[in-house]
């Protein structure tokens, strides 16, 4: 039997990786490898950073993140499929001093839902949407999304996707910052650390938004899925980086405090 002994630390590395206050102690349920649990931990510092935990409403859609009310300590309500921007309108405007978040697959967002989104945005609703783009439907099982990549094979698109048959991956970054009433448009991935730090920037960014009550932010993240591409979860990663990322290119698109000469928060 190992013999326990004590570890002596020292001084000014006492501090150790802990859970953040924004989300709840239940195990995650998501696949090996999958990024829905960084997100979710980005999500859940900027709500515990922001001091808004107490205020903040989030809505769940139907996909892979069905069960985000599990994890994320705040109110949470589950919305039909596709129509969580919908339903955060509802609730912002008869709660418009609660912080109101949806987080949504691309299968929700943009195949589904994809007025939802587009109406709420143009409307410059004073919401905040993350959005995880997988470039695939991943809980019914693997199909093609309307974010799978030319030539990427899913369950529907056994010989890869066609652009003939099933057009072109949707940008919806690029889509909504050309909409006049959204706010704050930002693409991040979160393949490795780097990625992460932006991410976790452009999420708070998108919060404090609402806050201030400036309208429309969403932050598209890239995500890996490696149950329904087939992968590694190393692999993954190292495919987001090598193909998604080319199709997605990571930027912000639309800022309107760089509009009206205000400097990053």
């Amino acid at each position: 039997m190992l013999e326990k002994k004590e570890v002596n630390i020292p001084a000014g590395m006492e501090k150790i990786f802990t859970r953040t206050k924004g989300l709840t102690n239940m195990p995650f349920t998501y696949c090996p490898g999958c990024h829905h649990g960084i997100a979710h931990r980005l999500v859940g510092e900027a709500l515990e950073e922001l001091g808004i935990i107490e205020d903040t409403i989030g809505v769940a859609p139907v996909g892979c993140s069905v069960f985000a009310y599990l994890f994320f300590r705040v109110d949470t309500i589950v919305a039909p499929h596709g129509r969580a921007p919908a339903l955060a309108t509802g609730i912002k405007r008869v709660h418009p001093d609660k912080i109101v978040f949806t987080y949504q697959g691309d299968g929700d967002l943009a195949a589904i839902g994809t007025a939802e989104i587009v109406h709420a945005a143009n409307r410059g609703e004073n919401i905040t949407v993350i959005f995880i783009n997988n470039a695939i439907y991943g809980m019914t099982g693997g199909q093609m999304a309307p974010t799978t990549l030319l030539g990427q094979v899913t369950e529907t698109s056994p010989y890869g996707r066609d652009a003939k048959e099933a057009g072109y991956p949707i940008k919806m970054s690029e889509m909504l910052s050309e909409l006049d009433g959204s706010y704050y448009i930002e693409r991040v991935a979160l393949n490795n650390g780097k990625n992460i730090l932006r991410a976790k920037k452009a999420i708070t960014k998108a919060f404090k938004n609402q806050i201030d009550g400036k309208g429309f932010s969403l932050i598209e993240v890239l995500s890996t899925c490696p149950t329904n591409w087939g992968v590694t979860p190393i692999e993954a990663n190292k495919w987001v980086e090598e193909k998604m990322i080319p199709t997605y290119p990571l930027g912000v698109f639309k800022d309107k405090d760089k509009e009206v000469g205000e400097k990053d928060a």
